[in-house]
Parts: C-alpha cells; structure tokens; sequence
C-alpha cells in the first residue's frame, strides 16, 4: 500500500482521512505499514475516490523474494 506516499504528495494527514472516511486511527495505522491479512474492496474505493487516484497508485506488488516491485502483465 502505497498511502503514506500518497498522503504526502497530497499534503494530507491521517487524520483527514479518518474522520473523511469514518475509519478507525488504529485500523488505517495498519493499513499504512502493510500490517493487515485483508482490506475490504469498499474501503479501496473510498480511499482512490478521496486521494483521486486509481487502485495502481494505491497498491503495488512487491515480490516477497526479490522485494522488487513488479508491473501487472498485460
């Protein structure tokens, strides 16, 4: 997850958004360091739809070998 960046190019806090989005401070903590089993496909929406980004520049795969970013195929 990529919100931590996003957050900064866009000069936002965590905190807009948890009060924007009604999330927990807790739950989105955990977002942003990559610390949860599941995200829900609702809360992806709302977080491209606040920070006006598409899912790619919100989530990125990161091979867990080679700890590089990889691109979908297309």
């Amino acid at each position: 997850m990529r919100i931590n960046e996003l957050l900064a190019e866009r000069g936002m806090s965590k905190n807009v958004v948890c009060k924007a989005l009604n999330i927990s401070r807790t739950n989105f903590n955990r977002y942003c360091r990559d610390e949860f089993q599941r995200i829900e496909a609702s809360l992806i929406c709302k977080l491209c739809t606040f920070l006006k980004c598409i899912v790619g520049d919100l989530i990125v795969y990161v091979d867990e070998d080679t700890h590089e970013l990889k691109s979908p195929e297309i």
